[in-house]
């Protein structure tokens, strides 16, 4: 059963974003575009595993570092942290809810705290939603194309409503 609970609500996130820990080096891992997470150049099978190290995830002036109580360590993200899996919308038009479940289990729904953004590539616009502590997921294509069936004008633009607030799909 899926839940609309934040991850943080459901289990308490590590504060990762407290204490000055010392930068120990490289984590030899990295997070590839599809949301894959390598260790040492091979793929973590454990979802787990993966679900863990993600609550130990934050973004810093440095780049993105894995965070315990006693170190921090590098790991390299090759777009986005994670990958928006599922989208369930929740009313329509203005008071419409766009709640987005990632890879690694974060349910969030686009609005004020949680905003949906797109990056320009290549003349298409990619949508991402910021999850927790300035990290964001890229939408996963079948999201994506939800989401260009929920497309709508506004003011001359196009975009998607959610939470109150209109996300344009550009400039």
């Amino acid at each position: 059963m899926l839940t609309t609970e934040p991850l943080e609500q459901m289990r308490g996130l590590p504060p990762v974003e407290d204490g000055q820990q010392p930068h120990c080096g490289d984590s030899l891992m990295r997070i590839a575009p599809d949301g894959t997470w390598f260790h040492q150049g091979s793929p973590i099978g454990r979802k787990q595993l993966v679900r863990l190290f993600s609550t130990l995830l934050r973004k810093d002036a440095s780049g993105f570092v894995l965070v315990t109580p006693a170190e921090k360590l590098s790991i390299a993200v090759e777009d986005a942290p994670f990958i928006a899996v599922l989208l369930e919308v929740q009313g329509a038009g203005p008071g419409q809810r766009l709640c987005f479940t990632t890879n690694v289990g974060d349910v969030v729904t686009a609005g004020a705290e949680n905003p949906l953004h797109f990056k320009i590539v290549d003349g298409v616009p990619l949508p991402y939603v910021e999850v927790r502590r300035g990290l964001t997921a890229k939408a996963a294509r079948p999201v994506y194309y939800q989401l260009a069936d929920l497309a709508q004008m506004q003011d001359g633009r196009l975009g998607v409503w959610s939470g109150g607030i209109f996300f344009a799909f550009g400039p």
